[in-house]
Parts: C-alpha cells; structure tokens; sequence
C-alpha cells in the first residue's frame, strides 16, 4: 500500500512491461499485441495534469494485458494495480512515453567484436541517424487499431434498432474518417434493441467513460469464461458474463 492507504500505483507495472516485452510479445496473438501498443500510445498522450485521463490510460493497458497466461510475470503485478491507486502523477505518462519508444525503437543488437581474420583497420562505420520527434507517439499506421476492425454498426442503423437516440451504456468507439462504430456484438444478430445483460456490463465497466476499455473486455479472450466474453453471448448464463465483468472491476 502507499502511504495513503490507497493502492499501489501503475509505475511498477509499466516498468515491469519494459522488462517483460519480449515475453510479452511472444505470449501475445498480433491483434491482441498491437492493441497493446495502442494503449500505451493513449497513455503516453495523456495530458499527465489530467487525472482521469491518466486513469483511462492506465485501464486500458491493463486490460490489454489481460490476455496474458495466469503464469507470465506481469499477472500478479497486474492483479495488484486498482483504480483506486494513488492519483497517477507525470512520471506514469513519461514511463509510458518511455515504453513506446522502445517497443517501437528497440535498441540495434551490439555488433560482434572483429576476428582475427578481419580487416584490423575498417573503415569507421557511419553513426546512427538522430530520431526525429514523431507528431504522434504512433504515426498513422503503424500500429493499426484492432478494435476498429471489428463488426459494427453505424451510428444511424443503432438509432433505428433503438427506436431513437442509443442508451449511453453503448459502446460506441469514434472513428473521424467513417463516423461513429457500435461494436455489433451488442445486438441481436440480424436486429433487435440491445443485449440487456451488454447495457449491464457495460455500466459495470463505465463504458460510457471508457469505451475503448470496455470493448476491449468484450473481444479479448478471457481465461475464466473460456473465450471472449462476446463470443459467449447466449451461450453462457447472463449472471457468469456480469460475474466476470465484476470480478474484473473488484480486481478478483
């Protein structure tokens, strides 16, 4: 615990990513490691004055990192992160600056030493190029974003399954160049309102505040409920879909 009382803060987990990246990527599928880099990306762009925008941030690396295998070394680290932590401070959003220039910049492998049998005076090799300051942590397309990529339906289709304007409990993630995206998930398959117990996991995981986090949960695999808690949707009991998401926000 801090002195406050409170949880412990996120540093620790970011620099434990740092140290882990390697078995972090190994452990993790493409789609699941570039949503991954994609909330660091939002972390490190965080206003740090903005507590809770540092906050989202820090939601969201930590359920990109759900997916990990109970055994890697980042789950008890990750299980011991809250949102009642201490209010984040400015060194949370520089670690993550920190970590997506190294996941994106890595340092080169140090160069073998000359054998015998080379030549004893090469010429000096050129030094390393000096980085330029991207405008954005992440240039566009570099690291594509997953969830964008997922089923959904358009802002007007939603207004004509609901009837009106959608509850504020949906899921809706901004998308500039296409307009609003709800994740399709969120409804019965071919038309209907949405999903009763989606409106209410998704009140359990402030999706209104969080979006991105909340769909995050719902297409990522999760090892308690066998798959992703989307995919389980009138294959499972309602109440084991709200117990997970439960568990998740009590940090069980």
């Amino acid at each position: 615990m801090n002195e406050d009382g409170r949880g412990p803060s996120a540093e620790p987990l970011l620099a434990l990513i740092g140290e882990h990246r390697d078995s972090i990527r190994a452990a993790l599928g493409d789609t699941q490691y570039a949503l991954l880099l994609a909330r660091l990306g939002e972390l490190a762009e965080a206003p740090p004055e903005e507590t809770m925008a540092v906050r989202r941030g820090i939601r969201g690396v930590e359920l990109a990192l759900r997916p990990l295998p109970f055994t890697h070394p980042l789950r008890s680290a990750l299980d011991r992160v809250r949102l009642v932590a201490a209010p984040p401070g400015p060194e949370t959003v520089s670690e993550a600056l920190r970590l997506v220039n190294l996941f994106t910049h890595p340092e080169p492998e140090p160069e073998p030493a000359p054998g015998p049998e080379l030549d004893p005076d090469p010429a000096p090799a050129p030094g390393p190029l000096p980085r330029a300051a991207p405008e954005s942590v992440f240039a566009r397309g570099q690291a594509p974003d997953p969830l964008l990529g997922e089923p959904a339906l358009s802002a007007a289709e939603v207004r004509a399954r609901c009837g009106g304007a959608p509850p504020p409990e949906l899921i809706r993630l901004l998308d500039p160049p296409n307009g609003d995206r709800y994740p399709e998930f969120q409804f019965p398959r071919g038309s209907g309102t949405p999903h009763e117990v989606v409106l209410t996991v998704n009140r359990l995981l402030l999706a209104d505040v969080d979006p991105r986090g909340a769909a995050s949960w719902w297409l990522g695999s999760n090892t308690w409920l066998g798959g992703s808690p989307a995919s389980l949707l009138g294959r499972l009991p309602d109440q084991e879909l709200v117990g997970a998401a439960v568990a998740l926000v009590e940090g069980e």
